[in-house]
């Protein structure tokens, strides 16, 4: 009763927050506007020149102009929160805020773009707003849509991301890089079950077997199930071939070809990791797992099973979503260290190899961790330094940072 109180609070003090300062942003001017002098050097006739040296090279819109350090936030509004497919205009808040936390831990510009989920061009339109942006994340876009849209624009020259997707993985990744230092598990033999096929299931599954990295970079779990709605994802499962994203997680996990239930998955299991729905997870399913298990029960607002009773059942390490428990997992960790990386080496991309970089500098960021902590606090401004230094280096050694003269 006492946490739908301090809610109830919060949502009518959010309500206030907004109504006062109408939004969270606003633009302001970097350089002096008080004399004609001023003007003319700003505006015209003096900025006729700075377009001729971009016309003549494109790359010095980086040097001449905010595209350097400016990120637009992208949404159809089709999956916002936990509040579904609500549009455009109801998805402005969210964006909003997203945006001051760029600014506040990254020093990044960004901007909310939000289209209506009915337009059937949203790629093109993506695409038609890159000159002004030195990268896009894109924010809240139901699967699998949010899939073939990131697929299609990685040929733009800037970074796109899916946040939802990447910037979860990279906080699971280095979350679990912790958990085993803590439990002495060996990353390698983890016999790990994704709760989930959507957006963050699948990118997470994709970055823990580290498909296309090198392994000199990250080494890579083998033995991975995935589950959805109707239980264990496998091979032989009727009516899988007409989802191209869950015939693609059947062909690269399952290798024992397991069939049934979430609880069946979990027998003999190391790690449960669960971005899916509230309370689908008892204890005893946790019971069933090896010895020392490790839980991140990730579903928001309601764990897929709460933390006292994970750890009553015998989990060694929890960790959810929510900033009132130890170890919050939130890929507000991850992005905005990730993309001041990737500003900062003018990169044309996000590869596989900058994002397993960042989740290992996010892990080290813990260099004792235990049981209560194996994630940095969400506000310590150090991690996203440590991220943007590692997803930096990383553009460079993998051919993805763009050199200016």
């Amino acid at each position: 009763m006492e946490e739908d109180a301090d809610r109830t609070d919060i949502y009518r003090e959010a309500l206030e927050l907004h109504e006062k300062h109408r939004g969270k942003l606003e633009v302001r001017s970097k350089v002096p506007l008080e004399t004609r002098r001023d003007l003319s050097r700003a505006y015209t006739p003096g900025v006729a020149e700075v377009c001729r040296a971009i016309q003549k090279d494109r790359n010095q819109a980086y040097r001449y102009t905010l595209k350097g350090n400016s990120i637009a936030i992208v949404t159809d509004g089709s999956a916002v929160l936990g509040l579904g497919n609500i549009g455009g205009y109801a998805a402005i808040p969210v964006m909003e805020g997203k945006a001051i936390l760029f600014k506040k831990f990254a020093g990044i510009d960004a901007f909310p773009i939000c289209f209506e989920s009915y337009h059937t061009d949203f790629v093109d339109e993506v695409r038609n707003i890159a000159p002004v942006f030195g990268g896009i994340n894109l924010e809240d876009i139901a699967a699998p849509k949010c899939f073939e849209v990131e697929e299609a624009l990685q040929d733009i020259g800037i970074p796109v991301m899916h946040d939802d997707q990447h910037g979860t993985a990279i906080t699971v990744l280095a979350a679990l890089l912790n958990a085993c230092r803590v439990t002495k598990k060996n990353f390698e033999d983890l016999h790990i079950v994704i709760c989930g096929a959507g957006a963050a299931g699948y990118a997470i599954t994709r970055l823990l077997r580290c498909i296309g990295y090198n392994p000199d970079v990250c080494q890579s779990v083998h033995d991975i199930v995935v589950c959805d709605t109707q239980g264990i994802i496998h091979r032989g499962r009727k009516g899988l071939y007409g989802n191209k994203y869950k015939f693609i997680l059947a062909d690269e996990t399952n290798r024992s070809g397991r069939t049934g239930t979430l609880a069946d998955a979990m027998e003999g299991a190391d790690v449960l990791i669960g971005v899916s729905g509230p309370g689908i997870v008892t204890e005893e399913m946790i019971r069933r797992m090896n010895d020392d298990p490790v839980v991140f029960a990730m579903a928001n607002p309601v764990p897929e099973i709460m933390p006292d009773a994970a750890r009553r059942a015998g989990a060694a390490v929890v960790g959810t979503g929510r900033s009132d428990f130890p170890n919050q997992i939130n890929n507000a960790l991850a992005f905005p260290g990730v993309f001041r990386g990737a500003l900062d080496a003018f990169a044309t991309r996000i590869s596989d190899e900058m994002k397993v970089a960042a989740a290992h500098a996010l892990a080290d960021c813990v260099p004792h961790p235990t049981r209560e902590h194996i994630m940095p606090p969400v506000l310590d401004r150090e991690v996203t330094r440590a991220i943007a230094g590692a997803v930096k280096d990383a553009a460079v050694a993998s051919g993805y940072a763009r050199h200016l003269l």
